[in-house]
């Protein structure tokens, strides 16, 4: 997306930083571009990651009602399209999604998406530990709406592990950004870190590939926040090889992934994938 006059000076940095750190490439792809303060250790005391608590399920009702309620005005605010939502008809029990990050709520995109399979599936996000302990609605929201916030402690991570493993043998979703941080508004899909591809690998679930383009919603101005039309983009799903261990797994899907979200971008936008 181009700059302009009309974004604020932050957006303006942040897209610089962006331009930066794709020349740089390698590791750089992951680094975080928003000037985000510095967070705390999440620890295994301050999460329920499965709501058992009063607390945690009070909280995360209303938070899902509030979700539903706007899911209608997002779907609008960016024209939302769901495009290949045949890919989900075989989906029966958990799986993880992925797809490329590049907004806080292109995970409502991802999420009507995923209402196309059969029956139902509850769906949870993977976040960044940061936005736990955000202030405000926007971090009421990020705590409570069936999010799962990584960790920088380990043993919070292994309950993140078991919570993950518990979640996708009752047959719900998992959406995890294997690009790590947010880009706004990049357009290219960037490398994966393992992570997403493990979970899938190590639980037997497929993970299903979703790429999100970004289009003018009206034609004749230029493509600036207001004007940002979401095509999500759901490719076949990609199954385990019963072969194959965990390590091996995960690489393979990564791969797969990798090269459908290529294929895609390439033939949506019609032009190579260039760094």
């Amino acid at each position: 997306m181009k700059q302009n006059q009309t974004l604020s000076p932050d957006r303006v940095k942040v897209l610089e930083r962006i331009s930066e750190f794709e020349k740089k490439g390698g590791e750089y792809f992951f680094e975080n571009v928003e000037d985000d303060p510095p967070s705390k250790t999440l620890k295994p005391e301050d999460v329920d990651y499965l709501h058992k608590s009063l607390k945690f399920k009070i909280n995360g009702f209303l938070c899902r009602s509030i979700e539903k309620i706007g899911k209608p005005f997002v779907k609008k605010k960016y024209a939302i399209e769901v495009i290949g939502s045949e890919n989900l008809k075989d989906i029966k029990g958990g799986a993880v999604f992925t797809s490329n990050h590049f907004a806080m709520l292109e995970n409502v995109a991802v999420n009507i998406a995923s209402s196309a399979a059969k029956g139902k599936h509850r769906f949870y996000k993977i976040v960044r530990e940061g936005n736990y302990f955000m202030p405000g609605i926007i971090g009421w929201l990020l705590k409570y709406c069936d999010t799962m916030p990584l960790s920088s402690s380990l043993d919070t991570m292994k309950l993140l592990d078991k919570a993950i493993a518990k979640i996708l043998k009752n047959g719900d979703f998992i959406l995890i950004y294997p690009e790590k941080s947010m880009w706004w508004n990049y357009q290219k899909p960037r490398p994966y870190k393992i992570g997403a591809f493990r979970y899938a690998a190590k639980n037997n679930v497929p993970v299903v590939p979703c790429f999100i383009t970004l289009h003018k919603k009206q034609e004749g101005k230029e493509m600036l926040p207001d004007n940002v039309k979401y095509n999500v983009h759901i490719m076949p799903p990609i199954y385990p090889d019963e072969n194959l261990n965990v390590k091996a797994n995960a690489v393979a899907m990564l791969e797969k992934n990798a090269t459908l979200t290529k294929e895609l971008y390439e033939q949506v936008y019609n032009k190579k994938l260039e760094y």
